[in-house]
């Protein structure tokens, strides 16, 4: 492992705030190929790989927008583990450096997404806690990594974030009741508090990257622009966590490679189910929330 552009200063910011920014960590060149094969894929020159999902945004599927183009159709991409090209950000030196400065050594990949987020929709994620969508605890254990693979701003609807919150616990999510058109999967919790008042927006150029916690409060905005606000995102675990769902049948048979350690290469072998956790608890639909 080379040394880590995590200086412990971000390291103790990343422990007291729930994330932490590091300025152009991923270099242009990589940030041209990864665009480029989103290109690729959106316009339909080359097939997505196997177990990738394309998502077209709600207002398109449902005829409420008609795009422009097929990119403004889309509004991720997730599970691109099978596409060489996107895995390489996954599977980045720099990034897995990073990752082990909060997690450890041993790491494996939980999830990977890319977000598109075209003009003319709604295209909100409300304020959120990514560990409802994962089975594995400690939290601490866990972490995201988001790049910025073009300029990220509040028109374009930036990520927000609520530091300190992940000090906290998961909370109860819902459909909130003042986003009229919501892409399926993106819930926000139910009881906010202050939490709008003390959001923190993350304006970051291409390449700069933020790191942060599953408990943290977050989420974005609309994309006001006739641009679109692309990145890469990829969550991590350390190999040495417990599954604490009751069930495993969320997740089905997907594997979690382990990208870092001495089992790099090799899959997650851990039991699957048998948890005190229904992640069901923590997910009522139709709740009434306030978005980013």
């Amino acid at each position: 492992m080379s040394e880590s552009p995590i200086t412990d200063e971000m390291l103790e910011s990343y422990r007291r705030d729930g994330y932490v920014v590091a300025r152009k960590l991923i270099p242009p060149a990589d940030l041209e190929r990864l665009t480029a094969r989103l290109d690729g894929i959106i316009d339909g020159s080359i097939p997505p790989a196997e177990g990738m999902v394309v998502m077209k945004d709600v207002m398109v599927a449902k005829g409420a927008v008609q795009p422009r183009s097929r990119k403004e159709a889309i509004a991720k991409i997730q599970f691109y583990e099978n596409d060489p090209v996107l895995d390489s950000y996954t599977t980045h030196e720099t990034i897995l450096d990073c990752v082990e400065r909060f997690i450890g050594h041993d790491v494996q990949t939980i999830h990977t997404m890319l977000i598109n987020k075209p003009p003319n929709v709604q295209g909100h994620h409300p304020l959120h806690q990514d560990l409802l969508y994962f089975p594995f605890r400690p939290a601490d254990k866990l972490v995201a990594s988001w790049t910025a693979l073009e300029p990220v701003t509040r028109e374009n609807g930036c990520l927000v974030v609520v530091p300190g919150t992940h000090e906290g616990e998961l909370l109860a999510h819902g459909n909130p009741a003042d986003i009229e058109w919501l892409n399926g999967g993106y819930w926000g919790v139910r009881d906010l508090g202050d939490a709008k008042e003390r959001r923190v927006h993350l304006e970051m150029a291409p390449g700069d990257t933020v790191f942060f916690h599953p408990v943290l409060l977050h989420g974005s905005g609309r994309n006001r622009t006739q641009g679109f606000r692309r990145a890469m995102s990829a969550h991590y675990a350390a190999v040495d966590v417990d599954w604490v769902w009751k069930t495993d049948e969320i997740f089905g048979d997907r594997k979690f490679r382990i990208v870092r350690g001495e089992r790099a290469g090799s899959l997650w072998d851990g039991e699957r189910g048998g948890g005190d956790i229904d992640p069901l608890e923590f997910l009522d639909i139709g709740l009434p929330n306030a978005g980013p």
